[in-house]
């Protein structure tokens, strides 16, 4: 799963990152102070929240799969059986603003500086979400994954998944430095001048593809189980990779 690269893409887009992403540490570190701050009073520790993202294609051919930043939106209450109650009840007032404005993917700038992540890209999904995906739409995954990308300033999650896909896909088709500078400033219009939400309907957070899928009818209960063991199966070798 590769695609032909341009120069910006081969020899410059990294360059672009580390240096976008630096400024936006030495502009914003007062912001992430007080974001952080504020996450510590109104939900506790930890302040980070982390979780593992698929992201670009190896020399093996997979998916490589990195730890992702987020600033903490969720409280941690759960029921007398000790498991976490629904997003809905953990998402309070505070982490839907967080989100509403992206505040909570400010640590994600750290991911890009590592070099898991670039500053425009497809934004990357859960590794529960990727198994579902057909072989063309992982051709998303032929470059890193980005803080913001083509389907997040066309409707981000009120568009269908397929059409957020399809979005990525056409993306990667032609990456030069112009459309990111122009997907960076529709960004920056979406999230904290528009605010546009994050939710989708009536639901706290995102859809699974794989929910989406099963919902639609487009998957059976039987491929569906069987993609949610996959998606388990390939987190718990990346553990056990990382212990040896």
């Amino acid at each position: 799963m590769t695609h032909k690269q341009g120069i910006y893409e081969k020899y410059i887009k990294c360059f672009f990152d580390i240096i976008c992403s630096s400024l936006a540490i030495l502009c914003f570190g007062w912001l992430y102070i007080i974001v952080a701050v504020l996450v510590k009073i109104k939900l506790g520790s930890p302040v980070l929240f982390t979780q593992p993202r698929p992201g670009k294609i190896g020399k093996d051919g997979k998916e490589t799969i990195f730890k992702m930043y987020k600033f903490r939106t969720m409280t941690d209450v759960r029921d007398e059986k000790w498991e976490l109650l629904p997003d809905e009840v953990r998402l309070t007032q505070f982490g839907k603003m967080l989100r509403s404005t992206s505040l909570d993917e400010l640590p994600e700038v750290f991911n890009i500086l590592k070099g898991d992540m670039s500053i425009i890209g497809p934004r990357p999904q859960l590794v529960r979400d990727m198994v579902f995906m057909t072989d063309e739409q992982r051709k998303r995954h032929s470059v890193r994954p980005g803080l913001s990308g083509l389907a997040q300033v066309n409707g981000r999650n009120d568009i269908d998944w397929e059409d957020k896909l399809n979005w990525d896909l056409k993306y990667i088709e032609k990456i030069t430095f112009m459309g990111d500078v122009k997907i960076i400033f529709q960004t920056i219009m979406k999230a904290f001048v528009k605010q546009e939400g994050i939710t989708e309907g009536d639901m706290a957070t995102a859809e699974d593809f794989g929910d989406y899928l099963l919902r639609k009818g487009k998957v059976c209960k039987e491929e569906y189980d069987k993609k949610q063991v996959e998606a388990k199966d390939l987190l718990k070798n990346q553990k056990l990779q990382k212990r040896t």
